[in-house]
């Protein structure tokens, strides 16, 4: 049987964006590889997409048919029904809830399962605007406080690319799972370390990057911002400030650094739970190292300091003047891109003045109607709130109401997919053209489709066409075609883009987005975007979003019942919930690790499973004994399906709605009291 190659671009969240060779015979997928149309994937990519694609595409998960909800919710009981029945259904239903309760009883309930810019959020939006329904806060559940903190200290700009980690001195790697999620960062580092460079690692837990390390600084969660302040403090000492640099290009060193000089190496290292040596060597090491690059993931930000934590640690290299062509921080990437948001989603069609919810508050919207008009329709997309939303057992109670019509849009049928009243079939990213934006590097890429959609199934853009056809919206902007919205989700004045539009982009390459030819690099090709047009150690902006507590970094103690702190690195079997590989089912439950000194404290040596548990919930996981975790802390893998947990939980349960993080709103993930008690 013939077989084809195609050219395409993964979709899942992950800051690598990598581009794809893809097989097809007879219409079916049946092996991907990396390409090198993206240099910086270079042939190479994790082995979650490599070996699982496939099944994600054609395996028995696969939704292929509109379905109605013909039993209780949750019973998976459903019956397959026409598109035309299913637009009509829809349409009615909602019809009577905005009759009823008026249109922002009628929500988005989303985030980001692809990361095309049209896939994401376009015509969905464009629907939801006409329609009048409650907009939702979606960056609250991740992103939104690294991108504030780096917007609040260097602007709405791009920092430098991952490909400078290959000629660092110093690679720092802080809060960053990279070897499961930034593989190609991981690559780079590889080649520093083959030249001589060093690689200091910042994480609580000994990750598979940790253990190449030179220095593994296994700090306590929500110490990051000590660390920084200590950091700061002894490169002062060594004299390693860039006096010169910092007059020039920094607002605010005097007030930081009062902050900063509070803690010593010898308090933050108690505060942190690290030796004072390892403080000083990194502080040393950063002081001779040039070039020297940092690279931060999203472990810090899902804690109480994480806006602070990050704050600090970005400042560092500022405080050195150790910012230009080669030294930098590998952050925000994604403000490289010519982005059009307001074009893209057209919130001029809003009919009048709507709401906000944040997407962390939703579960207690549905299950206590705290808000007014209540809740009472929800479309559900490229999200598994079920699984990844913090208190799951709260909103598992709003999602089993039977008095809140739910539509799902979705490509495989997930545990949320199973409680919805009507489900749309998507296609996915192989089945769809798109444009892809990353937001760990600075390529831009195009796909178009490699098979047709299988079965039924649609795109998110034409699904959304059709409902908004359905419910009498004739605007042409929700008529637009793919190449429509492409063209206008990017500037295609920007200099980079040299005459060509968005959607006709070539599929086989990737577009870098560079200033005069040269890839971009904070004072090298452009300069911060603050208010002072400097770097802000110090930060009106930041209080005037956030609260006055937010103008300067600080450190917020833990106060907490529970001895043990839980945090959920990523997995090198999902990207968030999405599965490929294991967790999906009953006996691919993810282990908890936990130090030999809080297992022997609590007689738990030899035993098999857990009870891990706090005020919100308890979940039943297998039990690992490691010093791969510090005292006091313990962790076990996001993203496991509920259908793995003998108690129909898993750890998103113990996460508190009612704990944010100091920018943003963040959800704390990785500040969650617990108790571990045998099973």
């Amino acid at each position: 049987m013939a077989s084809h190659e195609h050219a395409s671009v993964c979709t899942l969240d992950c800051p690598d964006t990598c581009s794809l060779e893809v097989t097809v015979e007879a219409g079916r997928i049946t092996k991907v590889r990396g390409s090198k149309a993206l240099p910086l994937t270079a042939g190479a990519i994790c082995n979650k997409v490599a070996h699982h694609t496939a099944d994600f595409v054609h395996g028995p998960r696969r939704l292929t048919h509109p379905l109605r909800r013909v039993g209780p919710k949750g019973s998976g009981a459903f019956e397959r029904i026409t598109w035309d029945e299913a637009l009509d259904l829809v349409h009615e239903r909602v019809s009577a809830v905005i009759a009823r309760h008026g249109r922002e009883a009628v929500a988005p309930l989303n985030y980001s399962g692809p990361h095309g810019l049209i896939a994401v959020d376009s015509m969905s939006l464009r629907f939801f605007h006409r329609l009048g329904a409650s907009q939702l806060y979606r960056r609250s559940l991740c992103g939104a406080v690294r991108s504030e903190a780096w917007a609040g200290t260097y602007g709405a700009v791009a920092g430098i690319g991952p490909e400078a980690a290959t000629d660092a001195k110093l690679n720092i790697v802080w809060g960053n799972n990279a070897t499961v999620a930034n593989l190609h960062l991981v690559r780079n580092v590889r080649q520093a370390l083959r030249k001589g460079g060093r690689l200091v690692v910042v994480d609580p837990l000994r990750t598979k990057i940790a253990e190449q390390a030179d220095l593994h600084l296994a700090l306590l969660p929500g110490t990051d911002v000590v660390l920084s302040f200590a950091l700061a403090n002894e490169l002062e000492r060594l004299g390693a400030h860039d006096r010169a640099f910092i007059a020039a290009n920094v607002h605010g060193y005097d007030e930081f650094m009062g902050a900063a000089r509070a803690w010593t190496v010898e308090r933050a290292a108690e505060v942190c739970g690290l030796d004072a040596n390892d403080i000083r060597t990194l502080a040393a090491w950063m002081s001779e190292s040039d070039p020297m690059v940092m690279a931060l993931g999203n472990g810090q930000e899902r804690g109480r300091n994480g806006g602070s934590g990050i704050r600090a640690a970005i400042a560092l290299p500022a405080l050195m003047g150790k910012l230009d062509a080669r030294n930098g921080i590998v952050l925000g990437a994604g403000n490289a891109f010519p982005k059009t948001p307001a074009k893209l989603t057209r919130p001029d069609l809003l009919p009048g003045p709507t709401r906000t919810l944040d997407i962390v508050d939703m579960g207690r919207h549905l299950a206590e109607d705290d808000i007014d008009p209540p809740l009472r329709a929800l479309f559900i997309y490229n999200h598994n709130p079920l699984v990844v939303h913090p208190d799951q057992n709260r909103i598992r109670r709003g999602l089993m109401r039977e008095d809140v019509f739910m539509v799902g849009i979705e490509i495989a049928m997930t545990e949320s997919m199973a409680l919805c009243d009507v489900i749309l079939p998507a296609a996915t990213h192989f089945e769809q053209g798109d444009l892809y934006a990353a937001y760990g590097h600075h390529w831009l890429q195009r796909a178009e489709p490699v098979i047709a959609p299988v079965a039924e199934t649609l795109p998110n853009t034409e699904i959304f066409r059709r409902l908004a056809a359905r419910f009498g919206f004739n605007d042409p902007a929700l008529q637009a075609s793919d190449r429509d919205l492409m063209n206008d989700a990017l500037d295609a004045s920007h200099p980079a883009f040299n005459g060509i539009q968005p959607s006709d982009l070539p599929i086989r390459t990737a577009l870098r987005m560079s200033a005069d030819g040269g890839p971009l690099a904070l004072f090298a090709t452009h300069r911060p975007a603050t208010p002072s047009g400097k770097v802000e150690l110090v930060s009106d902006v930041l209080a005037e979003r956030w609260g006055p507590d937010a103008r300067v970094p600080a450190f917020r103690p833990r106060d907490e019942r529970y001895k043990l702190m839980l945090i959920s690195p990523a997995s090198d079997a999902r990207i968030s919930s999405t599965l490929l590989g294991v967790g999906g089912a009953a006996g691919e439950t993810p282990p908890l690790l936990m130090h030999p000194e809080d297992a022997a404290a609590r007689k738990l040596e030899g035993c098999a499973h857990a009870r891990v548990y706090n005020e919100l919930g308890e979940v039943i996981l297998p039990l690992v004994v490691t010093d791969a975790v510090p005292p006091g802390v313990v962790a076990s893998e996001k993203g496991a399906w509920v259908a793995t947990s003998p108690t129909g939980q898993t750890i998103s349960a113990l996460v508190p709605t009612d704990r944010r993080a100091d920018l943003g709103k963040g959800a704390c993930y990785n500040d969650v009291g617990v108790e571990v008690a045998m099973a």
